[in-house]
């Protein structure tokens, strides 16, 4: 599964500005990458570890602007197509070469 994360913040105020660095620092600890400016995904295990990640979400939002969340399955997520620009990104294309300790 994969979640992905939209958030639009404001960014007027110095406090807004510490908020959003705060929310983003937040995500990219949690294992989220980057997929555009304001969009991130992390692949997640099953339904029961995607659950325990939102809820840590949840606990860490910020307290104004606009946060989604989508999940996805694995077979959603490959089917999205790329119109401009090319794909770059750090996390695992596929279960195969997942390594379960």
């Amino acid at each position: 599964m994969r979640i992905m994360v939209f958030f639009d913040l404001p960014t007027l105020t110095a406090a807004d500005r510490r908020e959003y660095t705060k929310f983003r620092k937040h995500l990219i600890k949690s294992g989220f990458i980057m997929l555009q400016e304001s969009v991130y995904c992390k692949l997640a295990l099953n339904a029961t570890v995607s659950e325990a990640i939102i809820q840590n979400l949840r606990k860490n939002r910020p307290p104004e602007g606009l946060v989604q969340i989508l999940t996805l399955t694995e077979k959603q997520f490959s089917k999205m197509e790329m119109i401009t620009g090319e794909y770059k990104s750090e996390v695992l294309q596929s279960d195969k070469r997942l390594v379960i300790l």
